[in-house]
């Protein structure tokens, strides 16, 4: 039997991107980078990364973690209850997590919080209770919520609309929709975060949301440690590896890799309010 023969894959440094870009969703506190992280941070740097958001899912994570970034200020965290937790949702959690957004510079944003009726771990309406009370502590602290949403888009909306959202900051994470829906979320105001399946065979219609999207609209993401882009689609994903999917929708819209890395990097930096250091 023949050997299968091994892929060749480019390395995230060969694409030369200035450290200008921020890679705005990663979980780089999960135990998939423990063995590694220092070097992935690094990695980060070396291939044009200028800062990064660490997502930490639930007041437990970010208390037991968050020394994990103590020497990496270019780090910035979100922090929200997960929808497929909030089947578990105390009260209190909400409590400690508006103590440490107080107390935390560090904190730019609510979440990832929403809605996520693909897997059906918890009923709908737990799950909107538990959104709808965090984007009310997002309002309280004048913070930006960060959604996620899973075959839950009209659902997700409306809680978002109820809560007088419309018109207001609010970043569509991990966009996998088509262009219809993308004209919708920026007739809102919001802004979309593009993640590496855009770059995935097959994907014409987030491809064209891609394309339609303004720059100053649009943040990239890793979602780390999944959803490695093409070619590293297969493989743990982080951060570095984001410079493929700006590339890509550089393809898409006809501009150089680096027009693009720069762009989504500044709408990041204003989504965020963050600066470079």
């Amino acid at each position: 039997m023949a050997k299968k023969k091994k892929k060749n894959r480019p390395e995230p440094e060969s694409l030369g991107l200035p450290r200008v870009g921020v890679e705005s969703h990663a979980h780089l506190d999960l135990e998939d980078f423990d063995e590694d992280r220092e070097a992935i941070l690094a990695r980060a740097r070396d291939c044009g990364i200028a800062r990064i958001g660490n997502v930490f899912l639930g007041p437990d994570a970010y208390e037991k973690n968050r020394h994990l970034f103590d020497d990496h200020p270019e780090v910035f965290f979100l922090l929200g209850v997960h929808p497929n937790d909030s089947g578990t949702y105390q009260p209190e959690q909400l409590v400690r997590m508006r103590e440490h957004f107080r107390a935390e510079s560090r904190l730019k944003a609510v979440g990832e919080i929403g809605l996520d009726y693909y897997w059906e771990r918890v009923p709908n309406d737990i799950q909107q209770r538990v959104f709808a009370e965090q984007l009310e502590l997002a309002r309280e602290l004048g913070l930006p919520p960060v959604i996620h949403s899973r075959d839950a888009h009209e659902d997700a909306v409306a809680v978002l609309r109820e809560g007088g959202f419309i018109g207001q900051p609010v970043l569509w994470h991990c966009y996998g929709s088509g262009p219809d829906f993308a004209r919708e979320l920026l007739d809102y105001g919001w802004t979309i975060s593009i993640p590496g399946p855009v770059t995935y065979r097959k994907n014409e219609e987030l491809c064209e949301a891609a394309k339609l999207i303004p720059l100053d609209r649009m943040v990239i993401e890793s979602d780390c440690p999944f959803l490695s882009p093409e070619p590293w689609r297969g493989k743990r994903n982080h951060p570095a590896l984001t410079g493929f999917t700006a590339a890509f929708i550089a393809t898409l819209k006809g501009l150089s890799s680096e027009e693009v890395w720069e762009a989504t990097g500044q709408t990041a930096k204003r989504f965020f309010c963050v600066v470079v250091f």
